[in-house]
């Protein structure tokens, strides 16, 4: 069965895979997407509309959109919400008095219906400034346990080093690879009714690795590899 799913892998693998990069303007969408692409700190300006880049990591290839995050610019958000698996939001730790803009934003995503099976990424931002508020503290301020629709994770971040960064993706990726275990799991059953005798002890005592039913949050609350 390991095999099996290694060769499904191997072959989704090769799929593109889309996710969206919101929050509010200075967050540090920007300089992450271009981390992720480049490994290293570019210069930045307020993003008029949107930046894409493919970025491909551990053979995984990843359509990333970055949208601008100033207030004139978030009502279009939704126009790139089609056939989108997974967002990613950027929030900026030290930016406390616009929390509640934060979370109202996010929520107003998060009910957009194309986005009901997208996974969510929360990075907590400019962890390396003085003032910043911890990933456990983001996540009780923006109310992340009471999400019930979608799959979610918050990683605490400096986009400007790096750090963090790859955790949060590991996640994205992990989450990635046991969905489709899962699926072509339920396909395959549903296609080829087994005896009870027949089902693989891993399948029949559901221990194969698959996302949870309910959110299961895991809270990174400083930058060190876990």
């Amino acid at each position: 069965m390991g095999l099996l799913f290694s060769k499904i892998w191997s072959y989704f693998g090769t799929e593109e895979h889309k996710i969206v990069i919101i929050g509010l303007d200075n967050a540090g969408k920007t300089t992450i997407l271009y981390q992720f692409l480049m490994n290293e700190v570019v210069h930045t300006s307020p993003t008029i509309g949107s930046n894409v880049e493919e970025v491909v990591w551990n053979n995984i290839h990843f359509i990333m959109w970055d949208l601008g995050g100033q207030q004139s610019l978030r009502a279009a958000w939704s126009t790139y919400y089609c056939n989108t698996e997974f967002v990613i939001v950027v929030i900026d730790s030290t930016d406390r008095s616009r929390l509640d803009l934060s979370r109202e934003e996010l929520y107003k995503v998060l009910n957009n219906e194309e986005l009901s099976s997208a996974a969510v990424l929360v990075y907590a931002n400019k962890q390396d400034m003085k003032g910043a508020l911890t990933a456990a503290e983001i996540s009780k301020h923006l109310n992340l346990t009471s999400i019930k629709k979608q799959q979610w994770h918050i990683q605490a971040c400096c986009a400007l080093t790096g750090e963090g960064l790859y955790q949060g993706l590991e996640w994205i990726c992990t989450y990635l690879k046991f969905s489709i275990q899962h699926s072509f799991a339920k396909r395959l059953i549903l296609k080829y009714p087994l005896s009870p005798q027949e089902v693989p002890h891993e399948l029949a005592n559901n221990q194969y690795p698959c996302p949870p039913s309910k959110p299961h949050p895991i809270i990174r609350t400083d930058n060190s590899p876990k």
